[in-house]
């Protein structure tokens, strides 16, 4: 598909979630979000509250590992919320995927559902690190606890990020219920529209601005 660089700004969640990052990063970012017309900035929960100027605030729990106790999510879900987050993305405990244990997943998502009312919640399940059976069993758990999105990918795990293979097989189990995120290691135009073609709602990014503008480059805007 083609799309303009003001249209595919809108799907993108300009994220920055590296340990390192300090208070004058995240403004740098918020600037840099704004100035591209992002949908929203993705950061750190120590980071809230903040004043995004305007934009929507996405943070993330259970991050990267999804190995934190069910209540622990929970409870730092709440405290984002409290804090102002319009959006938790949130870690699947991903052994508990590859072990089959999808209702424990089910339930892992549905505690933080209960601890994000009136936010949007995307489950994050690492999709490079688990067969195809294991992605549609953990996106059919996420619908089933109340999910509003799917994402593939921290981009942290050693196994890889975002793949075609994994949305498109993400947004046939899903439908229309849930939308699809597509995260880690898009880096390029070519790469961010491939997602969006394959069935990608929202886009994760960190190099946003590369990517928008090999968009302007590639259309001639």
């Amino acid at each position: 598909m083609s799309t303009d660089p003001a249209t595919l700004a809108q799907l993108v969640d300009h994220t920055l979630l590296k340990p390192e990052a300090t208070r004058d990063d995240v403004a740098g970012l918020i600037a840099e979000g704004v100035r591209l017309g992002v949908y929203s900035v993705c950061i750190s929960p120590s980071f809230l509250p903040i004043d995004a100027g305007g934009l929507k605030v996405a943070t993330v729990c259970g991050f990267p590992s999804g190995k934190h106790r069910t209540p622990v999510k929970a409870a730092e879900a709440a405290q984002s919320v409290a804090d102002g987050a319009d959006e938790v993305d949130m870690v699947i405990d991903v052994g508990a995927a590859i072990e089959g244990r999808y209702d424990d997943v089910q339930a892992d998502i549905a505690a933080v559902r209960a601890a994000t009312e009136g936010v949007v919640l995307k489950v994050i399940i690492e999709s490079a690190a688990l067969s195809d059976d294991a992605i549609v069993a953990v996106c059919r758990a996420a619908q089933a606890a109340g999910a509003d999105f799917v994402k593939t990918s921290t981009g942290f795990h050693p196994a890889g990020g975002a793949t075609v293979h994994a949305v498109r097989l993400m947004r046939e189990t899903v439908g229309d219920a849930l939308g699809v995120k597509a995260s880690g290691g898009i880096r390029t135009a070519e790469a961010a529209l491939a997602m969006v073609d394959a069935g990608a709602t929202r886009l994760g990014l960190s190099g946003t601005a590369a990517v928008l503008a090999g968009l302007e480059a590639d259309a001639g805007y």
